[in-house]
């Protein structure tokens, strides 16, 4: 079965920066992943978080902007497309985020995905003084910006009127590269509203869990797509997954030692796939299995050393290919 996988470059949300001291470096170390990457013929993607403070706690350390950083590896890359894993609509008018999205489709030579989500990192929102609405109205509030930005991509002189946006005929010229439009995104699992945004708007998906619960939310999604007479098979699955790749016969916990820091070795367990390439390849393989199409996979430590990212691209990718 035959998968596309796309890897995360290193801007520091995830504290995967912090040995470097130079923010000029931290830059240039990203962009190194990034060209490997697209070097390496595994990959059909890059990707970047949209978060303005570290995880797992808010800290004092470098966090590059999301789409400053989109378009600018578009330009730093020639191969890779180039996605955000998702958008957080609360961030950005969603007029805006169209317009600023054909732009960076056009810089990219058509290289763009665009990712989109409600958003949920609730010390960010308040930070930078966007509130924190609760769930129900951020849904509300998703629901009219992934119209607002697919209408925009495809229809002239757009006029909408709803809840929480408005825009009268705004001049989205042009439109991006890609045709009928940049690949839309949708991420998030939530079966009542976000699923049926896929079926409605989306050309993807990205759910989260184990193959079971792949299985489910994919049944889920067909269901909608039904509903609402679309091909379900037009959409792409996908989904994320925390690798750490070990050597064979390598001690797990000696081997994850510099990559988990201040964590013990069962948190680090929690959040990462740790194994061999084969191992990590039957795991890829049963989610698979129960209809994932692309994985998008974060590897440790890729900033300092690009062994992890080469390793999987040569070793796990070719397993699944």
């Amino acid at each position: 079965m035959a998968v596309e996988f796309g890897v995360f470059v290193p801007q520091g949300w995830r504290m995967d920066l912090t040995e470097i001291e130079d923010p000029a470096e931290q830059y240039e170390a990203m962009t190194r992943v990034a060209r490997r990457a697209d070097e390496l013929s595994g990959y059909d993607s890059i990707w970047v978080y949209d978060h303005f403070h570290t995880v797992p706690e808010p800290t004092r350390n470098t966090t590059f902007e999301c789409w400053t950083i989109t378009a600018g590896l578009a330009r730093d890359t020639r191969r890779v497309k180039v996605g955000q894993m998702v958008t957080c609509n609360g961030y950005r008018n969603p007029a805006l985020l169209a317009k600023m999205a054909s732009t960076v489709d056009v810089m990219s030579h058509g290289r763009l995905l665009f990712g989109l989500g409600a958003g949920w990192y609730e010390h960010e929102w308040r930070a930078y003084g966007y509130g924190f609405p609760d769930v129900p109205v951020r849904m509300r509030m998703f629901r009219e910006a992934c119209e607002i930005v697919h209408r925009m991509w495809t229809e002239d002189d757009v006029v909408f009127e709803g809840e929480h946006y408005r825009i009268d005929r705004p001049i989205n010229e042009p439109k991006g590269l890609q045709k009928p439009h940049p690949p839309f995104w949708i991420g998030g699992g939530g079966e009542r509203v976000t699923l049926r945004l896929v079926a409605r708007w989306g050309d993807a998906c990205n759910v989260f869990g184990d193959p079971d619960t792949l299985r489910h939310k994919f049944e889920v999604l067909r269901r909608h797509c039904e509903e609402v007479g679309r091909d379900y098979d037009e959409i792409t699955r996908s989904t994320s997954v925390n690798v750490h790749l070990l050597e064979e016969g390598e001690d797990p916990e000696k081997a994850t030692r510099q990559a988990r820091g201040r964590r013990s070795y069962e948190e680090y367990a929690e959040q990462f796939r740790i194994g061999t390439p084969k191992q990590i390849a039957a795991l890829l393989e049963e989610r698979a299995e129960a209809g994932v199409e692309y994985f998008i996979v974060y590897l440790p430590r890729v900033a300092y050393d690009h062994t992890q990212l080469e390793r999987f691209a040569e070793e796990v990718i070719p397993a699944l290919s």
